[in-house]
């Protein structure tokens, strides 16, 4: 399989003003490829370690992918780098400035004069047309390399990338390509979860699992390396039923699924519709299942019930629940899953109220206690969670929200059963 490099121009990248979502796509889309990604390297906007980084990728006759640095300005220099690395002159490449003169025309425009410069490209070099901006990409050999410049706006890269770069790459694979999934979990920590597939992450096995944790989920991270895409897909399969055999329900989908996805799919697969009640997520949880497109089939809405006197006044806990046992506690979670549901005539509710810190903590119900409360047509439930009293608050609430809805997926999988 042959290495690539993916270089990443962009003082705005070495400064963390900006993310980079371009290298790891591109890795993604080079294994596919049947190209493992050996290097990725963030430069900023000079000419000297550009031009170093260039070289030094040239040297194993690598693929090397750059991002960025494009543009019309002074300090857009990826097209002077790889002409200083490969020791020759800049030149218009008409076709590039005719490109340039439409896309402005197009737009009622006149290109102003500074944007020439985009059309100039290291001599013995081809430019890449750019169907969505102002930017040509680059494609020349140096040193036995392939080297394929793209603009850094994401989605004028995936459109050149697939369009005119990957069509080039395959022939570089080698015949062996590397598909990746993610099956995604929530309900266990990573060490229990690891034990259960202990045997499967074993190093050197082909596939390769591992996996990763962030904010109370899991996701268990399958590679297969095949000869064929058809033989890797085959060996992701066996792979994932072979996961989802080993740990039940805990998994709730795969790559791109999330679990505000997952309730949803439960909650229209048997046209029921859902209410919430949030106090310490603050609506963390109605946008994880408003972002989901559609989701005004079964999502009513919800009532950020923050303040006492909302949990009373438009959920209906009673005043001696909270007197009692307090806003944190399991029977305010259970008397506001109630009030949702009956405010706004959901079959389901789900609440959540808890103590997200830095403050407000004490012995009795410290940071990173929540409680959980789940109300459906013929009862209603809380459980009690301790998320960290150690944590940010940030992160509290967003391990929350996520606990939350898999709380609720779980009880809609029980209720389903029955």
């Amino acid at each position: 399989m042959r290495d690539a490099w993916i270089l990443s121009i962009g003082t705005e990248l070495t400064l963390g003003q900006t993310v980079d979502t371009n290298a790891p796509w591109l890795a993604r889309e080079l294994a596919a490829l049947g190209l493992r990604c050996a290097e990725m390297r963030t430069i900023s906007d000079d000419l000297e370690p550009i031009t170093r980084s260039i070289r030094a990728a040239c040297e194993a006759e690598r693929v090397i992918l750059i991002t960025g640095g494009l543009g019309p300005t002074d300090d857009d220099l990826t097209r002077n780098a790889i002409a200083v690395a490969a020791e020759v002159d800049l030149e218009l490449c008409p076709r590039s400035l005719d490109a340039l003169r439409a896309f402005f025309a197009a737009r009622g425009r006149d290109m102003p004069d500074r944007n020439q410069v985009q059309a100039m490209i290291p001599r013995g070099a081809t430019a890449i047309d750019n169907t969505c901006g102002t930017a040509p990409g680059i494609h020349t050999r140096l040193s036995g390399a392939d080297i394929f410049a793209m603009p850094g706006v994401p989605y004028e890269m995936k459109t050149m990338f697939h369009r005119d770069v990957a069509p080039a790459l395959r022939a570089f694979g080698g015949g062996a390509v590397l598909l990746s999934r993610i099956v995604r979990t929530c309900g266990l920590p990573e060490a229990t979860l690891g034990r259960k597939i202990a045997t499967l992450m074993t190093r050197g096995r082909n596939p390769e699992v591992g996996t990763t944790a962030s904010l109370s989920e899991i996701g268990v991270r399958i590679n297969a390396t095949a000869p064929s895409r058809e033989q890797a897909a085959t060996m992701l399969d066996q792979t994932e039923a072979e996961i989802r055999n080993r740990l039940g329900d805990i998994v709730y989908g795969r790559d791109d699924d999330t679990l505000a996805g997952a309730v949803g799919g439960l909650l229209r697969a048997r046209s029921a519709t859902l209410a919430l009640a949030e106090s310490c997520t603050g609506g963390l949880i109605g946008e994880l299942m408003t972002d989901i497109a559609g989701s005004s089939e079964y999502f009513l809405g919800g009532v950020i019930s923050y303040a006492n006197s909302a949990k009373r006044d438009l959920l209906g806990v009673r005043p001696e629940t909270l007197d009692q046992h307090g806003a944190v506690s399991e029977q305010s979670a259970i008397e506001m899953a109630i009030g949702a549901r009956k405010a706004l005539g959901a079959d389901f509710a789900l609440s959540v109220t808890g103590i997200a810190g830095p403050g407000g903590g004490s012995t009795e119900k410290p940071v990173g206690l929540v409680y959980i409360g789940i109300a459906n047509p013929t009862a209603a439930i809380a459980r009690e969670y301790h998320l960290g009293f150690d944590s940010p608050r940030d992160v509290i609430r967003q391990r929350a929200a996520r606990v939350a809805l898999n709380e609720l997926r779980r009880h809609l999988l029980r209720d389903q059963a029955k």
